[in-house]
C-alpha cells in the first residue's frame, strides 16, 4: 500500500473527511513518527508493532565495481519489529 492509497481509504472509511484533510493528517503523522526517531526515541503502536533504531559500527567495505576497499561510517537505521496481533492477524490470512 502506498501512501496516496492510504489517503484514499482513510477518506472512504470516514466520510466526513475531505481527501486534502486525509492526506493531511497521515502527513503529520508520518512527520511525528520521523520526528521522534530522528531524536532517537522509539515509537510504539500497541498491536501494530514498534519502530527503534539500530546502531551500524564503522566497517570496511568493498565496491563492487573495482574492488576496492572503502570506509563505511557508522550510522543508525530504522528497524520495525511486528507486535503479535499484527503478526497473528498475517499469518491467519494466509
Amino acid at each position: 500500500m502506498t501512501r496516496s492509497e492510504l489517503v484514499i481509504q482513510l477518506a472512504a472509511r470516514f466520510p466526513q473527511l475531505v481527501v486534502k484533510d486525509a492526506d493531511y493528517a497521515v502527513k503529520m503523522i508520518l512527520d511525528a513518527m520521523t520526528e521522534a526517531l530522528a531524536h532517537g526515541h522509539r515509537i510504539e503502536i500497541r498491536g501494530f508493532g514498534s519502530f527503534s533504531l539500530n546502531y551500524r559500527p564503522p566497517r570496511t567495505g568493498r565496491n563492487p565495481k573495482s574492488g576496492e576497499q572503502v570506509a563505511v561510517p557508522e550510522k543508525y537505521v530504522p528497524h520495525f519489529k511486528a507486535g503479535k496481533e499484527l503478526r497473528e492477524k498475517v499469518d491467519n490470512d494466509f
